[in-house]
């Protein structure tokens, strides 16, 4: 886990991109949720599956497609979307693409 307690980062600044491959750092990790962070070189994605608990994907870097319940969105630099829980989806990095994912558990 990184430690960012007490300062300001930049978030995509803290994973970073690896050819051919989806890295990722755990940055917080809690009973109720986490928040983590990726790095997908571009073609590189998440197959189709589902989570038990609601997601917020929000863009920090390039652009990539998220389909959720076969519904496909373009998702770029700055951009927010949700991923209700136990929806089927996916991603697929259209470039090279930086994500922070914050899953939320419920009580």
């Amino acid at each position: 886990m990184i430690n960012i307690i007490g300062r300001a980062d930049e978030l995509a600044d803290l994973v970073e991109y690896q050819d051919g491959a989806v890295v990722s750092k755990e940055i917080i990790k809690k009973n109720t949720g986490t928040v983590t962070l990726f790095a997908f070189d571009k073609g590189q994605g998440l197959s189709e599956h589902t989570a038990p608990f609601d997601a917020l994907v929000y863009m920090l870097d390039g652009k990539a497609e998220i389909i959720i319940s076969g519904k496909s969105s373009d998702v770029r630099s700055g951009q927010a979307i949700m991923m209700p829980a136990n929806k089927p989806h996916a991603l697929k990095a259209m470039e090279r693409f930086k994500m922070m994912l914050v899953m939320i558990k419920e009580a």
